[in-house]
């Protein structure tokens, strides 16, 4: 089975916190040595587990952002 090789390059936010510690966060991610992108996932205490995420490019996460904006705030 390939290694899957995995660096947090830009801490962003925490979103939420679980009961039993895990969180919820964004930050941009370098999968297997590429370009980071926008990683939204739950990690465990001390991140030694991940569960499964969303990875969106530059623009993706500016769509995102543009359609949310429009919903929460108009």
């Amino acid at each position: 089975m390939k290694s899957i090789d995995m660096k947090i390059t830009e801490e962003i936010a925490v979103l939420s916190v679980s009961g039993s510690g895990y969180t919820k966060e964004i930050n941009l991610v370098s999968w297997n040595g590429a370009e980071p992108k926008y990683d939204i996932r739950s990690w465990s205490p001390g991140r030694e587990k991940c569960g499964k995420g969303i990875v969106l490019t530059q623009g993706e996460a500016k769509n995102l952002f543009l359609a949310l904006q429009k919903v929460l705030f108009e």
